[in-house]
Order: structure tokens, then sequence, then C-alpha cells
């Protein structure tokens, strides 16, 4: 939802030779609404943490940013049966909600800062995957009432179960699902897993699984001459 608007958004104002910054762009196109996640990746790549809203905020200011080990690999389970919240059912599930507890969200914070960024630095798989399967579970069971549980798709919760049991960590959903993902320590592994599950779930199962890598860089933008008429 963001990257598209940004990729276009950044082609006019190099068009027009407007040096507009991504999150310049992002205000003017009203993207950011309630993460500045998907402006930061487009602007730098990497692990983003931002401080969310306040009442003066119009994109949320990163605050951490790092690399992840080159090794790691992501495995994404994408599920093309279902779809997650967005648009009007998207703000109707927010309203719905109750507030999530400030001393949940104090731990949780504590966790990531404490935890979660030095077991990156300290290229700890097993403690960083802890702190994100730790996160998505709060969040996911707060979220549950709007998607039908902790994950939007069964198939894909059944999918991360078998991942976890095989060694991967750090489960989660991408935003309202469906689609999940979790990490392994090498590209074999991820290969491995990604081969396991798809001969386990079949195409019965609607899923499609693939391996990421991490990027360390934003969007990559090249200006090419117009051809003559």
């Amino acid at each position: 939802g963001t990257q598209l608007p940004l990729a276009v958004g950044t082609a006019l104002a190099r068009l027009h030779g407007l040096p507009l910054s991504p999150p310049e762009i992002a205000d003017i196109i009203g993207r950011g609404a309630r993460s500045g996640i998907g402006i930061a990746t487009f602007a730098s790549g990497g692990l983003i943490v931002d401080a969310g809203r306040g009442p003066q905020t119009r994109v949320p200011p990163v605050i951490a940013r790092l690399d992840l080990p080159e090794s790691w690999r992501f495995l994404i389970v994408l599920d093309a049966q279902h779809q997650g919240l967005h648009g009007a059912p998207e703000k109707a599930a927010f309203a719905a909600l109750p507030a999530f507890p400030g001393t949940e969200a104090a731990r949780l914070c504590h966790l990531l800062l404490m935890q979660g960024l030095p077991a990156v630095v300290e290229e700890d798989l097993d403690a960083f995957g802890a702190v994100i399967t730790e996160l998505q579970a709060v969040v996911g069971d707060h979220f549950a009432p709007a998607q039908g549980g902790r994950f939007t798709s069964p198939a894909v919760a059944a999918a991360l179960a078998f991942l976890a049991n095989r060694g991967a960590v750090g489960i989660g959903q991408s935003s309202w699902g469906p689609t999940g993902f979790c990490l392994v320590a090498t590209p074999d592994q991820a290969t491995r897993l990604r081969d396991e599950a798809s001969r386990h779930f079949g195409d019965d199962a609607g899923l499609r699984f693939v391996v990421g890598s991490p990027r360390h860089q934003g969007a990559d933008i090249t200006v090419e001459p117009l051809a003559a008429a």
C-alpha cells in the first residue's frame, strides 16, 4: 500500500525536478497514517523501528535502523485465498477494538529495545526470533476479534506451526495478513524448509512459500532519457 504510491510520487518528483524526500512525498500523498515503516524501508531498507504517532506527527519518525545479518533468510507464506483488512473495514476494526494496554505496550517496547535490537547486533537469531514471536503473538491476539484469530489465515497459521517445529523462529504475520513469515539462519536451511513445506501442504492448501533475503538499501531509482519522438 505504501511502496507503489511512493514509487509513483518519486517518479513524478524527479520528472518535475522537485527535491522531495520519501517522508515529504508520503506526507503529500497521505501515507504513514499509522506507521512509518513502509516509508523508511522505501528510503533506506533494513530493520526499522519507528516511534509511532503523536499529536503533531506527520510521518512517524524512525528511532532505530539496523542491517540484519547477510546469511539470515525469511520464509514467507502466501495465501491467495484470503485477504487482510484494509480501507474502510480496517478503520472500522480499529474503532471497534479496545485500546491496547499501556503496561503491555511498555513491556513489548522494553523487550524490543533491550533484547531484540541487541540480538541483531550480536547476530543471535534465536534471541531475536523469540522477541519477534512474542511481539507477534501478543499483537495478533489483540487483533484476533477483528481477524478471526491470531492469524488471518488458518492455513498460514498451520504452515507457520509446521515451520516452527522444524527450527524456524520469528513467527509472525505481516500487518493484517494473510501473509505470514518466519526466520532461519542460512540460505540452505531456508531452501530445505521451503521445499518441505511445499511438499507437505501441496497445492490443495492454496499456499505458496517464498525465500526472502534482508534488504539493506532503499528503492533503486534509475533515471533514463526519454526516447526521441
